[in-house]
């Protein structure tokens, strides 16, 4: 096997092969994969006798169609005591984000990275810009709600998502400082909170806004089911909205989104919540043993977090990629490589939390790849810092290297000519520094007949050609603005019509600039918890 691991994880662009993958490349005895750390499951969830019944159930689960998505939805909103008409229920959260791009962002969306890939690449793939907030390193990767409410004004985005806790840091906010973020942004589309992680929080007793979003115009919450009840396959989730949003998502969706599996769980939910509670304990009381034993490990950095993972920085010197294929094919244990998180880089891993017998296996294993005395992590160059992996690389260069300015800038560079306004790149490893906006002694490029220019990256000429949207008619040419005061670049964008798919709206970047591709190579594309705490007898 370990001549295919890293041929395997680069076939899966911003994500891990599946276990099925690697199970199957493993050749492993009765279909057994590696012991897991990279996918966030709670391993306490289902029960032994609830899997055991549904073995029982197998036939008819998987022969007959299942019950409409209100029927499985009401069920569940029984449980969560909440309003069905306030809910949508998916086929996994990513089914959810996807219709939230198509339906609700209109022009661009604001997201704090590293995070969850799919609200950077999701919105990217349909064309709209996506304004990323990195968060430092420095600060222990915290998300400073006031910082990031300054920098979606001053880019002027429409919609804003915050993930709490955040993938894969772990990093929370607590419930009242959301809840005022949420004020702050009344005039923006709309706000995303995801909690898909936050029922493993236990850092106050009633972390959750959903009833606050059900009383907002423009507010969704996201919430995961597959990762609390520890089965990502079935692919379901639900979001919560008030009824005008929550409606228009569940309009759009298929009769039948949900499958078979899903439903026979929700209705099994019911039984077994006292079950779901004390795995839901374990998990947080794992977490804290996990993180004393890796925390004893030389030069190895472990994050604070309130999800059922934990992100740590590898010793200087460790490149992750070799690490995580080490770690695979030496030891059978599977961690999850960051690299390909943008706003993260190699020396970054997210571990799992899991029991103590697994726990063991894990911290021996990277005793030995870290510290072994036969040989230890690979590096290209020891004590220097590593270079991020390919997806985050071509990030910075386009976020910090050119400001922002894109390919032109990098074709600039390449031909050995300086372009104006320009900032250096950082030293590999040192994080991304907040993006700004483009300097006004950038020379825009040929006029574009639209409103008043939002004060963010220009659109710029593309090395192949790429489809531009027809310009609409304007009533007047409006002259084009000196430079506005700080206020002025808060106003909202005009009314628009969509973008056409792998333009970039408003002088943004397509997602193939991301990827640091010229667009024409391939891009891999009862104990339940309520609306007021988690956990909580309902």
């Amino acid at each position: 096997m370990s001549g295919n691991v890293t041929s395997l994880f680069r076939s899966t662009a911003a994500h891990s092969p599946s276990m099925a993958a690697l199970t199957r490349e493993g050749g492993d005895e009765a279909g057994a994969g590696p012991v897991d750390f990279c996918i966030p499951c709670n391993p306490y969830f289902p029960t032994p006798a609830m899997f055991d019944e549904m073995a029982v159930r197998l036939r008819d689960i998987i022969t007959y169609y299942p019950s409409s998505a209100d029927t499985i939805t009401a069920e569940l909103c029984s449980l969560l005591q909440l309003p069905p008409q306030c809910v949508a229920m998916g086929n996994g959260s990513t089914e959810l984000i996807t219709w939230i791009d198509h339906l609700l962002v209109r022009e661009s969306l604001a997201v704090p990275v590293p995070t969850f890939g799919r609200w950077t690449d999701q919105p990217m793939e349909t064309g709209k810009r996506v304004d990323m907030f990195p968060l430092q390193e420095a600060g222990g990767f915290a998300l400073d709600l006031a910082r990031y409410a300054e920098f979606i004004r001053a880019r002027g985005t429409r919609v804003a998502v915050v993930c709490n806790p955040n993938n894969p840091d772990g990093g929370y906010l607590h419930k009242q400082a959301l809840v005022q973020f949420m004020d702050a942004m009344a005039d923006r589309d709309l706000v995303v909170v995801d909690e898909s992680f936050l029922e493993f929080a236990d850092a106050e007793a009633e972390p959750s806004v959903v009833q606050e979003a059900m009383l907002r115009p423009n507010v969704v919450v996201l919430r995961s089911l597959g990762k609390n009840f520890g089965l990502h396959g079935i692919r379901f989730g639900y979001l919560v909205a008030n009824p005008a949003l929550a409606g228009r998502v569940r309009a759009m969706l298929p009769k039948w989104n949900l499958n078979s599996f899903a439903e026979h769980v929700v209705f099994m939910l019911r039984d077994h919540g006292a079950e779901y509670a004390q795995s839901l304990h374990q998990v947080r009381r794992d977490r804290l043993e996990m993180a004393g034993q890796l925390s004893a490990l030389p030069g190895l950095t472990v994050y604070p977090s309130q999800g059922n993972f934990l992100f740590v920085r590898l010793p200087v010197g460790a490149e992750g990629t070799v690490v995580r294929d080490r770690m695979l094919t030496e030891h059978r244990v599977l961690v999850r490589e960051c690299g390909n998180k943008i706003g993260s880089s190699s020396r970054f891993l997210r571990l799992v939390v899991r029991p103590q017998v697994d726990v063991r296996r894990l911290v021996s294993g990277l005793e030995q790849v870290l510290y072994g005395s036969r040989r230890g992590a690979a590096v290209p160059e020891p004590a220097t810092g590593t270079g991020y992996s390919s997806g985050t690389a071509a990030v910075d260069r386009l976020m910090t290297q050119t400001n922002g300015a894109g390919m032109r800038a990098i074709a600039a560079q390449a031909a050995g000519a300086g372009v104006p306004g320009i900032a250096t790149a950082p030293a590999a490893g040192t994080g991304m520094p907040l993006p700004a906006a483009v300097p006004s002694q950038v020379p825009p490029p040929a006029p574009v007949p639209q409103p008043a220019p939002y004060p963010g990256p220009v659109p710029v000429p593309q090395p192949a050609p790429v489809p531009q949207p027809m310009p609409a008619p304007a009533p007047a040419p409006m002259p084009m603005p000196a430079p506005a005061p700080a206020a002025a670049a808060a106003a909202p964008y005009p009314p628009m019509g969509p973008t056409p798919p792998g333009v970039p709206a408003h002088g943004g970047l397509t997602a193939a600039q991301v990827r640091g591709t010229n667009g024409l190579e391939s891009v891999p594309a009862t104990g339940w918890p309520n609306a007021a705490g988690m956990g909580r007898a309902g």
